[in-house]
């Protein structure tokens, strides 16, 4: 079994019924036959350009961007942390993944990259004060909504 005929199963199970967690992506792959790790099936779901919602996981079009990262952190992110140059946000369980992509794609220069888990997302700024910096528009960003 070959990566694209596995993301083509993603695809289709995808598309045709309401999927929310990779270990029900697993579950489903596996009721056909084909065994999928949670690494590969996170980087199948990073290739894909799938993104976490409420109805479970959805295809991204190729020419969007994604969901406005403002509009995913008033419903999603619960708290902003600082670690010297280190911000932890924490989100909703589920939806680290989709925030943090949101946030790439901000292009935030003051941002080196993100690491995103289930519900916890490390944002690396180049020195302490960015960080601040990060953090206090990240605070201000969840005061305006």
């Amino acid at each position: 079994m070959t990566k694209s005929y596995r993301q083509g199963q993603i695809l289709k199970l995808i598309r045709g019924k309401r999927i929310g967690t990779q270990d029900e992506l697993a579950q489903e792959l596996k009721s056909q036959g084909i065994a999928a790790t949670q690494v590969t099936l996170s980087r199948d779901i990073r290739d894909l350009r799938l993104v976490k919602t409420r109805e479970g996981y959805k295809e991204m079009a190729e020419e969007e961007q994604g969901p406005q990262f403002s509009l995913l952190a008033g419903e999603f992110l619960r708290d902003v942390l600082r670690a010297q140059n280190l911000v932890v946000l924490k989100t909703s369980p589920g939806h680290a993944n989709s925030v943090a992509v949101a946030l790439d794609n901000e292009e935030w220069p003051e941002v080196v990259g993100t690491i995103a888990g289930d519900d916890t997302i490390l944002v690396i700024a180049p020195d302490t004060p960015t960080a601040e910096a990060v953090q206090e528009k990240l605070l201000g960003l969840l005061e305006h909504q």
